[in-house]
């Protein structure tokens, strides 16, 4: 099998291991089958998709709505590689799965309306699948609801028209959409279940994400949900698109 290519972007060690680790748990490969980038970390090399079953980008801390001017020299870096490769991915309707960080980058990329409209606190959500969503290989056997994991300061607030929108939640109406066939973004972490989520809130306490004194809180209320399904969009998406 052609490996797949996972685009990172977190700049603290331990929770882009903790990321690689999901992903790799939960799409089901090894490491040779899942070839990461750290796109923080230098500029993205020369990509041959001929090399790859489909490219996977993470969450980031980036915020694509942000004004430009704040906008760190790295994060304009990234947007720039990013929207570069998704012009071929896209002309090619070439497999890709963008989680969180997806929307704003598919998103922008493709026309939607992207802004902090929608944004979400870090905890669990019921997300419903629309009958698109029911069915689209990639949302195979999943349930007609389900809970997740979401966490970010935008969303897509108004899909292109040539978008097809597969999930929701009442909080947040784009949760997931589809470009062509074979593109994807979700809102939601497909790869966070609860130990992940509160690895993540501990990572993060002094970040700048939540204040440092409600972490505890946080992880506890991560404890109070049982998320197992929203993983299955790994697992299938990898299924769907190996070769």
């Amino acid at each position: 099998m052609k490996p797949f290519l996972l685009l990172a972007s977190r700049a603290e060690d331990a929770a882009a291991e903790d990321e690689y680790a999901a992903y790799l748990r939960y799409g089901g490969l090894e490491q040779r089958e899942l070839h990461r980038v750290r796109l923080e970390a230098a500029p993205l090399p020369g990509i041959e998709l001929s090399d790859y079953s489909g490219v996977i980008v993470g969450g980031s801390p980036f915020t694509s709505s942000d004004p430009v001017s704040q906008k760190t020299q790295v994060q304009r870096r990234v947007e720039r590689e990013l929207s570069v490769l998704l012009d071929e991915l896209v002309a090619r309707d070439f497999p890709f799965l963008g989680a969180c960080y997806g929307v704003g980058t598919l998103g922008t990329h493709q026309g939607a309306v992207i802004d902090r409209t929608y944004g979400e606190p870090l905890g669990g959500v019921e997300i419903e699948l629309t009958e698109e969503g029911l069915a689209d290989p990639v949302l195979k056997g999943m349930p007609p609801t389900f809970t997740a994991f979401t966490g970010h300061k935008e969303a897509c607030s108004t899909l292109p028209t040539h978008a097809v929108l597969l999930a929701r939640s009442a909080p947040c109406p784009v949760q997931m959409f589809r470009i062509r066939s074979n593109l994807y973004a979700t809102q939601f972490h497909p790869e966070l279940d609860v130990d992940g989520l509160v690895t993540r809130i501990d990572i993060y306490r002094h970040a700048g994400y939540f204040p440092p004194e409600s972490a505890e809180e946080l992880m506890d209320n991560a404890r109070q949900f049982t998320v197992t399904e929203p993983m299955n969009v790994l697992r299938n998406f990898v299924a769907t698109h190996a070769r």
